[in-house]
């Protein structure tokens, strides 16, 4: 028997139909906040995405040389799509922007619950501004999809920091750069790997146990006040973090937030707040993660933009909501089942058919000769509202018979009143 490629999914009707219901939940958070909906191709140049080495985005790449010995690569990631798209209108988009998108990404790595080898990820994004409310801005709109599927801030929580928390203190200890950007990458794996390991491979970068013992103490920081007293009194990463947490409160969301010294986010391009969205109960993989990123232009060739943004997952989501018994149960949006009860009535079907579509009903069609029990049972299968019976005796009188399956009545009407 033939299967589809490992680590990829197959949507039969019913997962679309929540697939569907996902997007529209994701299009809609984003539209209430003034977003706009924007895309790009899935294929992409492969020195997108290897400009920066030492990455696992760039091991798990699905990469290959085309006909014509270009070498592509499939995205494992839609940022630095967005940023090739603004790099070549720069100085001609009306900054800021508020773009979203729900791209497919593809990354070849180790499958497990919630990660398989293509997802869908919804990227929303703000370019053009240094402001922090920017990011809060993008908290609402996590929170306002969150509310609208049915999950609240028991359930789930946003855990904020900053990668200058990090930056600033292991700048004091001389350590920046490219040292600093594989520090984040390691420690980014903390949930993921042993204490043992994530020394291991700290002391292999070159860093002492005084570093790593800074390095943990600052990572197990649980509240901003906790930052005065590691951070000197003019850190800019405390006053950011400050002005972050004051608008989140003005939007009303504090009780989904919290400081968490431990996010950093692995990518190389965070610049300053970075967050991370998980089960309370820390059951499932992040569900979304996301921060900003200030300088990825000057990483691609142009000039630098203040941007800020997230991506969100199709997968992990729908684990969660599914353990939350938060699923709804979707029918076929069917309205209405039309069945000619005499084949030579087939046509008359087709009629009544398509005057009900002309009115904006949803019709299905029977194709083929069936009786009358086959079309009740499928009309409740596919959650009709009514079924259209075109038989010989009423046909004769130029009447058609209509059932309204949720009240049970039934009446006779024509083809012209129907």
């Amino acid at each position: 028997m033939a299967k589809g490629v490992k680590g990829t999914r197959d949507f039969y009707p019913e997962e679309m139909r929540l697939r569907n219901w996902l997007f529209d939940n994701f299009t809609y958070a984003s539209l209430l906040h003034g977003f706009e909906e924007y895309d790009a191709p899935v294929l992409e140049n492969e020195d997108l995405y290897t400009r920066k080495q030492g990455e696992d985005i760039v091991k798990q790449l699905y990469n290959f040389k085309d006909k014509g010995d270009r070498k592509v690569s499939l995205r494992p990631e839609m940022t630095p799509s967005l940023a090739r798209m603004v790099m070549s209108r720069a100085g001609v988009l009306p900054m800021p922007i508020k773009w979203f998108s729900i791209p497919q990404c593809w990354r070849y790595e180790r499958m497990q619950k919630g990660r398989g080898r293509e997802h869908f990820q919804w990227n929303v994004d703000i370019w053009g501004t240094s402001e922090i409310s920017a990011d809060a801005e993008l908290f609402s709109v996590i929170t306002t999809f969150l509310e609208g599927v049915g999950l609240t801030e028991e359930d789930v929580v946003i855990r904020v920091s900053s990668r200058k928390v990090l930056e600033e203190v292991l700048g004091s200890l001389g350590i920046e750069g490219d040292a600093f950007a594989q520090t984040c990458i390691i420690v980014d794996k903390m949930d993921k790997l042993s204490p043992e390991v994530i020394n291991e491979q700290l002391t292999e970068l070159g860093h002492s146990s005084e570093v790593i013992s800074k390095i943990q103490s600052t990572l197990g920081l649980k509240h901003l006040n906790s930052l005065k007293k590691v951070l000197k009194p003019d850190s800019e990463a405390l006053k950011e973090l400050t002005i972050l947490f004051e608008a989140i409160e003005s939007y009303g969301i504090s009780d989904w937030v919290e400081f968490d010294g431990s996010i950093v986010r692995g990518l190389a391009y965070y610049t300053g707040s970075v967050f991370e969205v998980n089960d309370r109960k820390g059951k499932f993989r992040a569900i979304c993660g996301g921060g900003r990123y200030d300088k990825l232009l000057s990483t691609l060739g142009g000039k630098d933009l203040p941007a800020t943004g997230f991506g969100f997952g199709d997968m992990v989501i729908m684990e969660l909501l599914k353990d939350k018994n938060l699923l709804p149960q979707l029918l076929s949006g069917v309205e209405d089942v039309v069945i000619a009860l005499d084949p030579e009535l087939k046509n008359v079907a087709v009629k009544v058919a398509s005057v009900l579509r002309d009115s904006d009903r949803l019709v299905d069609l029977v194709l083929e000769n069936k009786k009358m029990k086959w079309a009740f049972k499928h009309a409740e299968r596919v959650g009709a509202n009514r079924i259209i019976l075109v038989a010989p005796e009423e046909w004769k009188r130029q009447k058609i018979k209509v059932k309204d399956l949720q009240s049970g009545e039934e009446f006779e009407t024509t083809l012209e009143e129907i």
